[in-house]
This record gives C-alpha cells, structure tokens and sequence, in this order.
C-alpha cells in the first residue's frame, strides 16, 4: 500500500495531526509495520488517505482529530525534554498538569536549560514551527563565567566554525558584567544542539545558567517556572499568519 495518487492527505500527516507523534515519528511507526489502514499493515508514508479511514497504530485506532493548540511552558532545569528517559531523569511531560491533553514540544531545551518551551497537540505543527527555514529568532539570557567584554561578543556576528560544525551569526549584548559573572541577551536563528554554550566555549567563557526567554513571536514574559498557558488560538493563528482551518470550525 504506497499509492500517493488517492485523495486526501499523507498518513503520516494525519497521525500527526492526531497528536500522538510528530510527522517524523509517525513515519518511524510505519516503517516498524505498526501502522494498519482498515485493517492492512501500511508499508510506505507515501500513502493518501481519506479523512474517514480507519487508521491503528499498535492495534488502537487514533483519536479523533481535535482543534489545533499551543501552549506556553516555563521548563525548570533539571527535566528533559522527552516523554520517557532511559536514565529515569524527571522529565517535562511528567511535570504537566493531570489531564492535560497529549502534547509535544517544538524543539527541545536540554537538561539544564530553562524558560520558554512551545508545546502543541498537533505534530505536524511542531515540525513546521521548529524548521530552522522559518526563520525565528530564539533569545536567551545567559550568564556567563570568564571575563569578557562587548568586543568579544561582537565577534559571534559572523558566526563561528567549531570542531567542523559551522554555527551561524548571533547576535549578544552584554547587560552587566561583575568579576568573573556576566550576564548577557543572545539572538540566534539556528538554534543547534547546545549552540549557545558551544560558541560561548569558542570565546572562553563557560555558561552558567542559561534561559529562553523568546521563540519567535512568542515571549515567556513574567509566566512562572513550572507554569503552563495556552495561547489562544486567534492570537498564534495571527502571529503565524494560518488562517482558521474548516475542520477546526467543525469541532
């Protein structure tokens, strides 16, 4: 079963839309064989489907689709951004509150790091919002152990290559500095894999604490650590420009 032809939409699309799983992991599931359409195992996510299949996923068919949220998270360090943890580590979605729907985060904040955390039922959604081609800038506050001066973080606007890995401009403004602390505002667009530390450790400077305190649009203003707040959906859907969707005028 790998006909594209039908009408309808990718089946990874629409477990996806489900909120079980982001687009790339649905894709995963297909591959392992745990996905059936009406009863047939599927072998390909290059297969349409129409909005009434029935589709299972270990045996369980998926939920029926539900409008479209997002929501603002305060991450305290400590937690990792995952659902299940080999070590055991607390992690983000054990913190949420009891009965809040099934959700995933766009992108992650490691371990250690903090502040705002985009999380969303809708997986297709956060593959879309965290794309390093849309654009966004991600701002951190960071404090910073090491002397360092304006002229030093000046030089992170060109960007830097470390260890062959090439990381783009960012732009950081030193707030205060006293002795060996610092604190800064960093802005990036990238958003790499613990790329605010790696290019801090291109300058000798070691970071000490590390807080997201904007993605996008989207600020943590004074949201409490911990907190979790859904953004209404007329205030994301005008910052994202995405019109109002038929079947989320349907729910």
């Amino acid at each position: 079963m790998s006909d594209d032809t039908h009408p309808g939409d990718r089946i990874a699309k629409v477990i996806a839309r489900a909120g079980i799983c982001s687009r790339r992991d649905a894709e995963k599931l297909i591959a392992e064989g745990r996905v059936a359409l009406n009863g047939q195992r599927v072998t390909s996510p290059a297969l349409n489907v129409e909005a009434d299949a029935l589709i299972t996923v270990d045996g369980k068919a998926l939920p029926a689709a539900v409008p479209t949220k997002l929501w603002r998270y305060h991450k305290p360090a400590g937690l990792v951004t995952s659902h299940r943890d080999p070590e055991g580590r607390p992690t983000v979605f054990a913190s949420l509150p009891r009965g809040m729907s099934r959700v995933i985060s766009v992108g992650r904040l490691d371990i250690n790091s903090e502040g705002l955390l985009l999380l969303t039922n809708d997986g297709e959604m956060a593959r879309k919002l965290e794309l390093p081609a849309q654009g966004w800038t991600r701002r951190y506050r960071v404090r910073l152990f090491g002397n360092v001066t304006q002229a030093d973080l000046d030089r992170l606007a060109k960007g830097v290559t470390i260890d062959g890995v090439r990381y783009g401009p960012a732009t950081a403004e030193l707030e205060r500095a006293k002795g060996p602390y610092a604190w800064a505002m960093v802005s990036l667009k990238e958003g790499k894999n613990r790329e605010v530390k790696r290019v801090m450790e291109s300058l000798g400077l070691k970071v000490a604490r590390l807080i997201r305190v904007q993605f996008g649009p989207f600020h943590l203003g004074q949201l409490a650590e911990g907190a979790v707040e859904e953004i209404p959906a007329k205030i994301w859907r005008e910052q994202l420009g995405i019109g109002r969707k038929k079947r989320d005028r349907q729910a």
